[in-house]
């Protein structure tokens, strides 16, 4: 099942409203390139009869059936890369540069 932190459900909240978008659902899709990795795509959005959809921390989330194997499992989180960098990632162990949490 696909994940979403509340950090991120914050961010989504927050990019909906400055971008005037309230009210749409976020969509995602994904692709797995050739060197299995993968690329996430996300945005505004109608919900359509055929998508899969759900809520994730408060935020409606919907996606084409065609990338449920692919997003099945993620996690998306919003976090604090470098220096005030903030970006939306990915936890996903179907993607390769996926490495597992260290045992604390």
């Amino acid at each position: 099942m696909f994940k979403m932190t509340e950090a991120a459900a914050e961010q989504v909240r927050e990019s909906a409203r400055q971008g005037g978008t309230e009210g749409m659902v976020l969509r995602l899709a994904a692709r797995q390139k050739e060197d299995g990795t993968i690329d996430y795509l996300m945005g505004f959005d109608e919900a359509r009869e055929e998508d899969i959809q759900l809520v994730c921390e408060g935020v409606e989330v919907v996606m084409s059936p065609e990338f449920v194997p692919l997003l099945d499992e993620t996690t998306m989180d919003f976090v604090e890369l470098d220096d005030g960098e903030h970006r939306f990632i990915f936890i996903n162990p179907k993607d390769a540069n996926y490495s597992p949490p260290a045992e604390g």
